[in-house]
């Protein structure tokens, strides 16, 4: 490892010249960015595979909706790191689709509220049926030690990234407001 001099501070450095922690840490994000480029192929697939004309970031936002229940367009734009005109153009689209619909609130009538609709929760889980297939087929490839190691790590990720458990949310689809 060499050391490199800024203003009288000593850096750690690796040989690539990045920060010490950052070089420690490459192996793991260069191992996240493959597996989310075959995660963003499975995913892509089973929505090609459903047939309706919805764009992954539409797809997305009926996860979110999906999971977290009806939200204010400003809320859901948060969830998705977008702006809320890109989130309120993107719903127009998908309630136009007949995917999500809007309300709005008998206490505030300025707030609308966006929800999934009954074709919203079909198409997503048409999707997650079939990527978890795609999955399934992936997953018999490796061992039950590796399967171990994979749920750990994925769960560790998936809640570090503040995703909801998919259990928490695919069993609630019916008490939505539509």
């Amino acid at each position: 490892m060499k050391h490199a001099q800024c203003n009288h501070v000593r850096v750690n450095t690796s040989a690539r010249g990045l920060p010490a922690d950052e070089a420690r840490s490459q192996p793991v994000v260069d191992a996240v960015v493959g597996a989310s480029r075959a995660l963003v192929a499975m995913a892509a697939r089973s929505l090609g595979a459903a047939g309706d004309e919805v764009t992954l970031a539409q797809y997305r936002a009926l996860v979110v909706l999906a999971s977290r229940g009806p939200q204010r367009v400003v809320d859901l734009a948060g969830y998705l790191d977008v702006t809320a005109s890109t989130a309120t153009r993107m719903c127009d689209r998908l309630v136009r689709k007949g995917l999500v619909h809007r309300q709005r609130l008998s206490s505030d009538r300025r707030t609308v509220r966006v929800s999934i609709s009954a074709a919203g929760r079909d198409l997503v889980a048409a999707v997650t049926q079939r990527r978890r297939r795609d999955v399934q087929a992936i997953v018999a490839r490796m061992s039950a030690r590796e399967r171990e190691q994979l749920v750990a790590t994925l769960r560790m990720f998936a809640d570090a990234a503040g995703e909801v458990p998919e259990q928490d949310w695919s069993l609630g689809w019916g008490a939505g407001d539509d």
